[in-house]
């Protein structure tokens, strides 16, 4: 029921959904019903949103902005997304909150609500896309954590600049960089890709 709302599916309609595809055996969801469950999944982000982070220390932390083209009445707006890795790697999901163009005053509220509930420790490394207002942002709230490029990120706008011909042997090179076990294994990577895939 939650993908149908996010696509699209008006409360009045997401009945008939339900039934084109769970066949005509689907139990009846009324209007109202759906409404009460959306009020449910409201107060539950809502909670999730403020639980206190005191006790967790994050080492890592990966950021992105996620645009999506469904219920949003400004095409500007995005998810601003927030996930936490613990000295022993575990991974957890942080934050989901509205931002605006991924800009700077957006991701400051994103990472003074994470200190505000707790997160008080730097996190030693931040990771994410190019988008400045993030990197704009994180000296104001942590001060001395490092950024970092997401090599996911930088690959695909790398591959976007090649044809398409040269994209898989270069998306393979371009691994061998960032997955290398030393630093001098990805500087040699890295010159090896530059000799092959420079402009001549």
């Amino acid at each position: 029921m939650p993908w149908l709302y996010l696509k699209g599916i008006s409360t009045g309609d997401v009945q008939e959904a339900l039934t084109v595809l769970l066949g005509r055996e689907a139990p009846g969801l009324s209007a109202s019903t759906i409404s009460r469950l959306k009020e449910v999944w409201k107060d539950e982000h809502q909670r999730w949103s403020r639980r206190d982070l005191s006790n967790r220390r994050y080492v890592y932390l990966w950021v992105d902005g996620i645009h999506f083209g469904v219920r949003l009445e400004d095409a500007a707006q995005c998810i601003l997304v927030v996930i936490g890795a613990t000295a022993d790697g575990k991974k957890e999901l942080l934050a989901l909150a509205d931002g605006y163009r991924e800009s700077e005053p957006s991701w400051r509220e994103v990472l003074l609500d994470l200190k505000a509930r707790g997160l008080t420790l730097d996190p030693h490394l931040a990771i994410g896309d190019g988008a400045l207002g993030f990197w704009k942002a994180l000296p104001q709230v942590y001060g001395t954590t490092r950024g970092q490029r997401c090599w996911v990120h930088k690959t695909a706008n790398v591959l976007n600049k090649l044809p398409k011909s040269q994209q898989p042997k270069a998306k393979a090179a371009l691994h061998e960089i960032w997955m290398a076990a030393t630093r001098q294994e990805a500087e040699n990577a890295f010159d090896h890709f530059v000799e092959v895939y420079r402009p001549k």
